[in-house]
């Protein structure tokens, strides 16, 4: 029964956290390249290397800020009910 009211926060919680997480890949991208758009797989002027560093700077933000959205959602809830998610 605690999954099941945990789920809906979860999925909200997730959805904002893929919206923070590309505000601060463009962020990140344009601080470090000063770019405005960050490379796309497809485009055929950029090398592999270029793609793929993106690629790995992308995936560490978007892994880093579903950690921390999971993690204080599961910390919040607690405080609220008084039990994890997963118990």
């Amino acid at each position: 029964m605690n999954k099941l009211l945990y789920k809906p926060l979860g999925l909200l919680f997730g959805a904002l956290g893929g919206v923070l997480a590309s505000t601060v890949f463009r962020k990140v991208w344009q601080t470090a390249t000063g770019e405005d758009e960050p490379p796309t797989a497809t485009d055929k002027d950029l090398s592999w290397r270029e793609v793929l560093v993106a690629a790995t700077v992308q995936g560490a933000i978007f892994g880093l800020v579903k950690a921390a959205i999971d993690r204080g959602g599961a910390t919040g809830y607690r405080k609220l009910t008084g039990k994890w998610p997963d118990d």
